[in-house]
């Protein structure tokens, strides 16, 4: 753990006239305008997630073309589950005690390696079946140390109150690389080749490094301890003693367990006698999240994130059962369209009430345990729908999950009366943080052994902070 001080925080820019019309729907570039760090970062991520999507479709296709079995390749989630788990929790751990742009900028590079290692495997006159399982494994592991770093990094390059535009940014990157990565992998291992699609993902993430390592570096926060299950416990303990982050936690899962459909669309597209609105039907959810994204200008004059995470996760399983129910195969499009704009104002908000309330040196350990939150509630929700469709019907699967979906999420905001009173303005935490962030950096204390003439500034970083 390093004793330099945190660096300084791009300052907000002075009040400006709230946009209008069509400007105050916009997406507010704000934080892209102020950080550098803010755009190499979102850049580098759009790139390595855009091809990230190429090896999410081409890696399922190979081991179906290997075995033949659906069993097969269901069995990589189950390989990635426990890693993303495990590492999750400890990744929180050394975000919090490392530079956290040294352990993205590595793990990034092993990320690199390991889909150059699935490019060879596919130039193989006979590609092996297990190297893909213990790839995708060791990528669920770097993946789970990575999100850590990379989620409490954005607080340290953005203003406190750009927070909300910054999260919708993110969020904006997200769905572009959703709707665009699946589609074009689809055209690259159809017409070019698996190796084509694992030999374009090795080259964005050559590409992401090159960004991320322009970024100003970022050390470990003084009070953080070192990575340990005692540091881990310490997270886990301020996590629960935050009734409206636990509230976020449980909300999240409670969607994501109860109304996740993924697993039975190819069903669902069957018993509405439509299998070519499949896939349609898999890009409805980042397609609704898309247009949130791109419209997104609202949201920065929202204040009481709390309601509106609880309030999106309602209308999320709403949409969800309104999909299971109707028979039209346009409106079940329409419905899960609208579910995941919903799901996208719940990540939003969730977002910003974690960026703008948890200190530092505990924010890689809350990081970590947000990952599991918003990753092990889908995998869950895959089981959950899939066991459900087969006792009772495909579509009495979706349409009850939505409504115990609801149901759950009224539960916990009657149960967490913390987060529907959060209000950004007030609350105590946000306060605290953003009076710490605004303070001046005070100057190290001269040693008592140092000469009495003016102490050496410090060395200058070797990523640049401006273009």
């Amino acid at each position: 753990m390093t004793d330099s001080t945190d660096p300084p925080v791009p300052p907000a820019d002075p009040p400006a006239e709230p946009p209008t019309g069509l400007r105050a729907l916009l997406p507010d570039l704000t934080p892209w305008h102020a950080s550098a760090d803010f755009r190499r970062l979102w850049v580098a991520g759009l790139v390595s997630s855009f091809g990230s999507f190429l090896t999410f479709v081409a890696l399922p296709v190979q081991i179906k073309e290997l075995t033949g079995s659906a069993a097969a390749v269901g069995a990589v989630g189950a390989v990635e589950l426990v890693p993303l788990i495990v590492f999750g929790l400890y990744g929180g751990a050394l975000a919090d005690a490392w530079d956290k742009r040294k352990l993205i900028v590595w793990t990034e590079v092993g990320l690199g390696v390991l889909c150059g290692a699935l490019l060879f495997n596919s130039l193989l006159p006979r590609p092996a079946l297990w190297p893909l399982y213990v790839i995708a494994a060791l990528t669920s592991v770097l993946g789970a140390i990575q999100r850590p770093a990379l989620d409490s990094l954005w607080p340290r390059i953005v203003a406190h109150e750009h927070m909300t535009a910054a999260s919708a940014l993110n969020s904006l990157r997200w769905t572009v690389g959703g709707v665009t990565g699946p589609a074009v992998a689809g055209v690259v291992v159809a017409f070019a080749g698996l190796p084509y699609a694992f030999a374009a993902d090795t080259v964005t993430y050559g590409i992401s490094v090159v960004l991320i390592f322009r970024i100003a570096a970022s050390p470990g926060a003084h009070e953080a301890r070192k990575p340990s299950l005692r540091s881990i416990a310490e997270g886990a303990r301020y996590a629960w003693s935050r009734k409206e982050l636990l509230g976020t936690y449980a909300i999240d899962l409670a969607a994501m367990f109860f109304a996740m459909p993924l697993a039975v669309l190819p069903f669902l597209a069957d018993d509405l006698h439509a299998p070519w609105a499949l896939g349609l039907m898999y890009s409805t959810v980042p397609a609704g999240a898309l247009l949130v994204s791109v419209t997104s200008g609202w949201t920065s004059r929202i204040h009481r994130h709390g309601r509106m995470v609880v309030l999106a996760a309602a209308l999320w399983g709403a949409a969800i059962a309104c999909a299971g129910a109707v028979g039209n195969v346009w409106l079940v499009l329409l419905f899960l369209t609208v579910a995941g704009g919903c799901d996208m104002v719940s990540g939003i908000f969730r977002g910003v009430i974690w960026n703008q309330t948890i200190p530092d040196e505990l924010r890689g350990r809350l990081a970590g345990i947000e990952l599991l939150s918003y990753s092990v509630g889908p995998q869950l929700g895959q089981v959950r729908s899939g066991g459900m469709a087969a006792l009772s019907g495909v579509r009495t699967s979706v349409w009850a999950g939505g409504l115990m979906c609801v149901g759950a999420v009224g539960l916990l905001a009657a149960g967490l009366p913390k987060l529907m009173s959060y209000d950004a303005r007030t609350d105590e935490h946000a306060l605290r943080l953003k009076a710490r962030r605004a303070a001046p950096t005070p100057p190290p204390a001269p040693s008592p052994a140092s000469s009495p003439s003016p102490a050496p500034s410090p060395a200058p970083s070797t990523s640049p902070a401006g273009d």
